[in-house]
This record gives structure tokens, C-alpha cells and sequence, in this order.
């Protein structure tokens, strides 16, 4: 009986170094797995922290209000960074690019304005659009005139401003125009959406053809006429990286944010439509 105990004690005592061992080795693997779960989360937060200096960003007019605020969240997300924004029409900033100017991004009020861009090849990728927006008549505080449709700015007695043909807000308000068979003669044809804008704030003008976003961005400057015609002259807003950025890595995470809920949720309640 001695014998056969002392025979089944010594398995035991192995067994039990054995579970002891594995013990051991699952501690370790845990502490390894634990360190790489660690040094994975520090690599991503490193990757963060990595994006600095200045992101360069040409952008429609129209864009002014949202972008500014979309370009503080992106410096406050991004300590070591800085957005800075060149707003105007879109050709305008189009010519700028294919003449050499410094920019990592642009984003245009219209296809028509990006493919300057592209068919140029100073392009990165492929432009997305992000949002659209569509038009609407800016009048006098209170709407003195009495204006309710796109007919009634052909009158004579008005003063009319519109963008010029050549930027998307002008080309949009032409194609709404000409789907009326209307015909208006404007006091002056200014070179962005904000310059027109600008006239009816001054009272330099009695309405101008605009985006629903720069009524809404006036506040209580101007009132804002819808008209129907409006619906069939919507643009379409695409962004794209430029090919001779500085700032890649900057410039990819600021258009992800344009893209992303957050900024969605910034444009949308600026009043542009979603994509």
C-alpha cells in the first residue's frame, strides 16, 4: 500500500507542475497580449498626434460659414495644426490651382468648376461630392417689393445682382432662367455668391439670386424667396486633395471629417442638401 502510494504521488506532483507551467505561460502570453493590445492603441494615438503644420483649403464662397467651423474642430482635434481657407468663386480658385497656387484642397460649387481641375491634372484621387445646394432670392428685410417668383425680378423697377455666368451660382441661376423662358437683366454680375449677397445687405440692390445657405447664413439681413425653378438648377459640390500638397496626411483628414457625420450634420444645418 506504501508502495502504491508513494507510486500515485509522484504523477500528481507532475501533473501539478505541469498545470503550474501553463499557469506560468498563460500569464505570460496575457501580459505579451496585453502589452501589444497597449502598444497598438499608443501606435493609433501616435498616428493622431502625428498630423501638424498648416492644411491649405480653397474652397466655393458659399462655404465660408461652414468650413471656418469645420476647420476650428479640425485644429482642436488636431493640436499642431492650422487650417487656412482661400473662399471665392469656384473658377476663380480652379484658375488659381492650374496657375501654381499652394493648396492641399479644394472643394467647388459645381462639377463644371472641378474639372478645370482635374481634366488639368492637379488632382489627387478621384472628387467626391459632399453636399448640394440650391438657390434661392435674397430681398430686402420684410420684402418690400413684394416678391414671390423668379418672374417677378424681370420687372423693370427692380435692381436686380447675379452671380456671373461663369461661377456656379450664376450658372445655376442662368439654367433656372432659361427653364422658364425668362429673360432678366441684372445691375451688375458679381464674381462669388457673397458679393451678391452683399449688394441686397448694403441696399444696393433689391434681390439677388443666391444659395439657400447664404439666406440662411444673413440671419436677419435679407429674406429669403423659394421659387420652384430652383429645383431643377441644384449643384452638385465635390472635393478632392490636390496633387502637389504639402500636407498630405492633413489634407486626407480634413476632407474625412467633410465627409463624416459630424461634418455632415455641420453642413446640413447650414442648409445644404445631402449628397
Amino acid at each position: 500500500m506504501t508502495r502504491t502510494a508513494r507510486r500515485t504521488g509522484r504523477p500528481m506532483q507532475v501533473a501539478a507542475l505541469g498545470v503550474s507551467a501553463l499557469l506560468a505561460l498563460s500569464a505570460c502570453s496575457s501580459s505579451d497580449d496585453s502589452s501589444s493590445t497597449d502598444s497598438g492603441s499608443s501606435a493609433s494615438a501616435s498616428a493622431s498626434d502625428q498630423l501638424s503644420g498648416t492644411v491649405t483649403v480653397f474652397a466655393a464662397a458659399s462655404l465660408k460659414e461652414s468650413f471656418t467651423a469645420l476647420g476650428r474642430e479640425f485644429e482642436e482635434a488636431h493640436p499642431g495644426t492650422k487650417v487656412t481657407f482661400s473662399f471665392g468663386g469656384s473658377d476663380s480658385l480652379a484658375a488659381s490651382i492650374t496657375g501654381g497656387a499652394p493648396a492641399d484642397v479644394f472643394a467647388s460649387a459645381s462639377p463644371k468648376t472641378m474639372a478645370i481641375v482635374t481634366d488639368a491634372g492637379d488632382a489627387s484621387g478621384t472628387p467626391a461630392t459632399f453636399v448640394r445646394n440650391q438657390l434661392e432670392i435674397a430681398t430686402l428685410p420684410g420684402n418690400p417689393d413684394k416678391i414671390a417668383s423668379l418672374e417677378d425680378l424681370t420687372k423693370s423697377s427692380l435692381k436686380v445682382v447675379l452671380c456671373d455666368k461663369t461661377v456656379p451660382c450664376g450658372a445655376a441661376a442662368q439654367k433656372a432662367l432659361e427653364a422658364s423662358k425668362l429673360k432678366l437683366t441684372p445691375v451688375s454680375y458679381e464674381q462669388d455668391v457673397k458679393a451678391a449677397l452683399t449688394k441686397v445687405e448694403l441696399k444696393e440692390a433689391d434681390a439677388a439670386v443666391v444659395y439657400k445657405t447664404d439666406v440662411h447664413a444673413a440671419g436677419d439681413k435679407v429674406e429669403g424667396v423659394e421659387f420652384p425653378e430652383s429645383a431643377d438648377a441644384i449643384n452638385d459640390y465635390p472635393i478632392v486633395q490636390l496633387k502637389d500638397t504639402k500636407n498630405a496626411d492633413a489634407a486626407k483628414a480634413f476632407i474625412a471629417l467633410v465627409q463624416s457625420v459630424e461634418g455632415q450634420k455641420v453642413l446640413t444645418e447650414a442648409g445644404f442638401l445631402q449628397p
